[in-house]
């Protein structure tokens, strides 16, 4: 990756050229950056104070208890958890309270429940049993269903099933996370099911990484490299650890999704790019040569997560994560926006230095939550 620099309309743009496109990147010309990379925890709090309240100030349009939505709630709980102003969690508490502490409308979906999570952490503060009863209500009957159909794409079976990967950090956490505030480990035990049926199926134990979904398989790049999409596979990493965090320490299944989570962990470090971001197609950089944040993300946060916890060798991933950090910190904005971010999909995409999502911003305060952990 080479870098030149150029004023065009008064504007001091950045180009980077890697193998196969280049990228820009605007900023007032002059003007020195408004965020610091130094993992330092007061400029991580920084950092992670002005993406958080950017977004609270411009909310997205999606339904509330949309997966979007949901992502970026995960995001805020974990940064609510390492800084002293009640904001952040005051802004998830009134949330809630608008949505009734309701799930969404379809009962089988993943991405219809995994704001429940959020609803069992601010349960574990408040104690409210109202917080957590449609939660309860829906997994109680989800718990009731058989989970036996096949899960290649089509026929709606995402209504059913956990059929795509993006599924495993809206469902099993979500799933973990009631069971941890709730002591009733028939929750865990879904999660378990059903995380493992839907790595059966859609993990490349090869490659190290899962498809999207099915229709994935024999799909091929132009240069024939398989298609693993950064995102994806940035909400398996990051749904893993989440599920891990809430996870008994001696619960039975633990050692097997220890021993997953290094094996992705290592396939991931090895396909960062060398700028610090991981380009949304892991496999072919060339095919979309342009950043991505929300997959950087989620990386970011596993891996340092992995690290604070003692599952990952410090010397061998911190490089990693600081260059990931790094990296996240030049897609901010001056006001705190989040750029870079790749829009709504299912597949490697493009993303620009304007581009935004609540969900990308979720993935920076979870990276954050866990790297200003490496910083004391």
């Amino acid at each position: 990756m080479t870098l030149s620099v150029t004023t065009v309309a008064g504007l001091c743009v950045v180009i980077g050229i890697g193998v196969g496109g280049a990228f820009a990147q605007s900023a007032s010309a002059g003007q020195a950056p408004a965020f610091s990379p130094a993992v330092e925890r007061a400029a991580i709090l920084k950092v992670m104070t002005a993406a958080a309240d950017w977004q609270l100030e411009h909310p997205s349009t999606r339904a509330p208890y949309d997966w979007t939505q949901a992502a970026f709630y995960t995001g805020m709980m974990a940064f609510a958890g390492v800084t002293d102003n009640p904001k952040y969690f005051n802004a998830m508490k009134a949330m809630g309270e608008r949505n009734q502490w309701r799930p969404g409308l379809r009962p089988g979906h993943a991405d219809d429940y995994a704001v429940v999570a959020t609803y069992a952490q601010i349960y574990q503060r408040e104690k409210d049993k109202a917080m957590l009863a449609p939660g309860l209500a829906l997994f109680n009957f989800l718990a009731s269903r058989k989970y036996d159909e096949p899960l290649v794409w089509g026929g709606a079976i995402e209504t059913r099933e956990l059929a795509w990967c993006d599924a495993l950090f809206m469902g099993p956490p979500a799933l973990a996370a009631v069971s941890a505030a709730t002591g009733d480990k028939k929750y865990l035990e879904l999660a378990n099911k059903l995380w493992w049926k839907t790595t059966d199926y859609l993990y490349d134990k090869d490659e190290r990484l899962y498809y999207r979904d099915s229709r994935y398989f024999d799909q091929r790049e132009k240069t024939g490299q398989k298609v693993f999409w950064s995102r994806g596979h940035g909400w398996v990493t990051a749904g893993l650890a989440r599920l891990l965090q809430d996870m008994p320490a001696d619960y039975p299944e633990r050692g097997r999704y220890v021993t997953l989570f290094k094996e992705m962990a290592d396939k991931v470090r090895i396909v960062q790019g060398q700028d610090g971001y991981w380009r949304s197609s892991l496999l072919d950089a060339e095919s979309l040569p342009n950043p991505e944040t929300s997959g950087t993300g989620f990386f970011v946060y596993s891996l340092a997560w992995g690290i604070n916890n003692g599952l990952l060798d410090r010397a061998t991933y911190e490089p990693s994560v600081r260059k990931g950090w790094e990296a996240m910190v030049r897609a901010m904005h001056p006001d705190g926006m989040l750029g870079w971010v790749q829009e709504i999909g299912a597949a490697p995409g493009s993303a620009n230095f304007a581009s935004t999502e609540v969900y990308g911003v979720g993935a920076l305060l979870l990276a954050g939550s866990e790297v200003q952990k490496l910083a004391k």
